[in-house]
């Protein structure tokens, strides 16, 4: 017999992984370099589609500086954010934990009380925001990256939606552990 305490499936999901955050940083670094690029170089630009006029700010030298500046700090914050746990999952012979982070409460999840148990894919769009314990529309969703999420309906009416890059391991531990608990009652 297995220990109680014994941790079946581990599964750690950090904040820097999430397509959509990376993309908007990416795009503000982007803007950010661009502007210092414009402030260095003043002159007005003429393209066939597009003019971009001549700098704005002239009197105050090295004001583009602070674009650049800026432009590296958020490279470096992107980068720091893949060492941020968002999310950390553990399976046990029970039940379910789901850890947060900071001040995020935990979620615990019995077993004995799973009535349906499925995973499935998310619809193709590629940009999805972490989420953590987040109550909308009769669902309880934790995201943070990945392209298949586990779906746990208990008796008591709720549903969790667990996105994960190990769905499949994760889903076939659950079944078996929900069916070894169903059998046990």
């Amino acid at each position: 017999m297995k220990n109680e305490t014994e941790i079946l499936f581990e599964e750690k999901q950090y904040l820097g992984h999430n397509r959509l955050s990376i993309s908007i940083r990416t795009l503000l670094a982007i803007f950010c370099f661009t502007a210092y690029y414009w402030s260095e170089n003043p002159n007005p630009v003429q393209v066939s589609f597009f003019t971009l006029g001549s700098y704005p700010i002239k009197a105050i030298d090295n004001s583009g500086l602070i674009f650049f500046v800026l432009g590296i700090s958020l490279l470096l914050l992107s980068s720091l954010l893949t060492f941020v746990l968002h999310t950390h999952i553990k399976v046990f012979r029970d039940y379910l934990v789901i850890d947060g982070f900071w001040t995020s409460r935990r979620v615990k999840i019995e077993f004995r009380g799973i009535k349906r148990l499925r995973k499935s894919r998310y619809k193709k769009n590629s940009l999805r925001r972490a989420v953590y314990n987040l109550h909308n529309l009769g669902i309880i969703r934790f995201y943070t990256s990945g392209e298949e999420f586990v779906e746990i309906s208990d008796r008591e009416g709720f549903t969790y939606r667990i996105g994960s890059q190990r769905a499949a391991e994760l889903h076939k531990i659950l079944k078996e552990q929900i069916k070894i608990n169903s059998e046990n009652v």
